[in-house]
């Protein structure tokens, strides 16, 4: 209870199952207290997940490319066309590093890179073939709607027929990569060559319907104001009500007794180095940890909530799982895209295990679907594989490298 009633309505309808309203949302992100209204986002993660486990997964961030011509203001990665510094990973070497994530036990790669001017859909047919091939037992989540989008393009084909070729050729699940802002006025600030925030949602629907579910993403702190954060998440629901409303699922989920769409929601902070923003992140801990509370209570539509340990900290990380949070996302083998824009956090398996476990949850390794890998009910229950660190083999990490014999602890302190 709170001394507002207006807001203790809202926090108990929420908390309860209830729709908000984004008007709603919006007070609750800005005016309510900070403790209730964690308690009333933990409320529908004890509701939702009344096992009270917290999930995590080992997978690899793979780029193929740094090409890219969209030339993003908040990117620090990308080398437009002809760049010295511009290359492509040969399918050889992608498929080593596919191979040293399988022996590192990932289940799940993702396979992302800049929109080079020439690759179409047919360059992404071979790549989710080959990794199929090679590696049958590797979910491939992998791309975004940008990436579709800019596919469809070269190969002149339309966006269903894209999806309908790459998700043959093996694609498991469509990232929500390239979200970033999906309102008009910061997305034009910070993306202005990528395609609207509408338009990424089209994409999304599209694949939604031909039996694809994905993730959702938002990156705060680039200038948006707190409306803009709020009509992001709006956007977003109203897709997935579309999609809970026809029944779109994929067979994997529907096994689950789930909807498909968007599986989950994961928020991240802008990062500041080496982009043409090179401004501080506007989002501060406290705006995040908001933000994350006030989402778990929108998304009535939505199944999981993951935290963003990589851009805000393990700390933050942590603590999000009291905010309504119910997976800590990945100990990601190697990443090199908001790396190189500043974020330093590593971690390892034993290290994500003993947050979960901490904060009073269960740990337990997941699928990219969210089923669950094995269930860490006591620490006689946990991995012994000293191996899985994250940002082993990160070009924009000091001391990554691929291809390594010997993968030595991080020093995660």
């Amino acid at each position: 209870m709170t001394a507002n009633q207006e807001i203790d309505s809202i926090l108990q309808r929420g908390a309860d199952g209830g729709r908000i309203t984004p008007e709603e949302a919006l007070l609750l992100y800005t005016d309510a207290p900070f403790h209730a209204l964690g308690e009333a986002a933990d409320a529908v993660r004890r509701r939702r997940h009344p096992d009270g486990i917290v999930t995590y997964l080992i997978d690899r961030n793979i780029n193929y490319t740094n090409v890219c011509v969209t030339a993003c203001k908040f990117c620090a990665f990308y080398r437009a066309p002809k760049h010295s510094e511009g290359w492509s990973h040969p399918m050889e070497e992608i498929l080593h590093r596919c191979g040293e994530a399988v022996d590192l036990g990932a289940t799940q790669v993702m396979l992302q890179g800049g929109h080079h001017p020439d690759y179409g859909v047919d360059y992404y047919e071979t790549l989710f073939s080959s990794v199929k091939q090679a590696y049958p037992q590797l979910a491939i989540h992998s791309i975004g709607p940008s990436e579709i989008l800019h596919m469809a393009k070269v190969s002149g084909v339309s966006i269903e027929e894209a999806v309908l070729r790459i998700k043959a050729a093996g694609l498991d699940s469509i990232a929500g990569a390239g979200a970033e802002m999906l309102p008009d006025r910061p997305r034009k600030a910070i993306a202005p060559l990528k395609e609207s925030g509408a338009r990424w949602l089209e994409v999304m629907a599209v694949a939604h319907r031909n039996g694809l579910s994905s993730t959702a993403t938002m990156m705060m702190g680039t200038g948006e104001t707190n409306a803009e954060r709020i009509e992001h998440i709006r956007m977003i629901r109203d897709v997935q009500d579309l999609a809970v409303a026809n029944g779109y699922t994929d067979s994997a989920v529907e096994a689950e007794g789930s909807v498909g769409g968007f599986r989950a929601f994961i928020p991240w902070t802008y990062q500041a180095e080496n982009n043409h923003l090179k401004g501080r992140t506007q989002a501060t801990t406290l705006e995040y940890l908001r933000f994350i509370a006030v989402s778990r209570l929108f998304f009535d539509n939505v199944s999981h909530l993951q935290a963003s340990w990589l851009t805000t900290g393990k700390d933050v990380g942590q603590l999000a799982l009291h905010l309504g949070v119910d997976d800590l996302g990945s100990i990601m083998l190697e990443e090199n895209v908001i790396s190189s824009a500043g974020a330093r956090h590593r971690s390892n398996l034993h290290e994500l295990i003993w947050m979960i476990r901490t904060a009073g949850r269960i740990p337990a390794q997941r699928d990219t679907l969210y089923r669950h890998l094995a269930v860490h009910t006591t620490p006689a229950d946990d991995p012994t594989d000293d191996r899985v660190v994250s940002h082993f083999s990160s070009t924009a990490m000091p001391g990554g490298g691929a291809g390594r014999t010997e993968l030595p602890l991080v020093d995660v302190s």
